[in-house]
């Protein structure tokens, strides 16, 4: 008679009180079982590492990256404020008499009366 890996696994016993009791013959099926469960558990804890590892690289070149441009834009946040600034300075220097005066000189050839202006020729 052919015996299946269950009847051989496990075997019923009737104890001296009449109770069933289970007897594991062969455990060696059982503890192959349980350490290619424990070797999957493993493999895929592994995989799961690596996975992150990978994530976690690729992360800290983007925060690197972005750290870069962060300093690079303080910089250029930097100059535009200087900029800003000179052109604060230019506004109000345009809205003094000596900016009004010194365009009406050069540019409408405009001068103050009892002013002598004189040119020189052209060679």
């Amino acid at each position: 008679m052919k015996t299946t890996r269950k009847s051989v696994k496990r075997t019923v016993k009737k104890s001296k009180n009449g109770t069933r009791v289970q007897n594991r013959g062969l455990l060696t099926q059982d503890r192959r079982h349980n350490r290619l469960s424990m070797f999957l558990a493993a493999l895929v804890v592994v995989i799961l590492m690596i996975a992150v590892s990978v994530n976690a690289m690729s992360l800290n070149r983007r925060l690197a990256d972005n750290r870069k441009r962060a300093v690079q834009l303080k910089k250029e946040i930097q100059t535009e404020q200087q900029r800003a600034a000179d052109i604060e300075e230019y506004r109000r220097y345009t809205s003094t008499d000596a900016y009004i005066e010194e365009v009406a000189r050069e540019k409408l050839g405009l001068i103050y009366e009892g002013e002598t202006v004189f040119k020189e020729e052209k060679k």
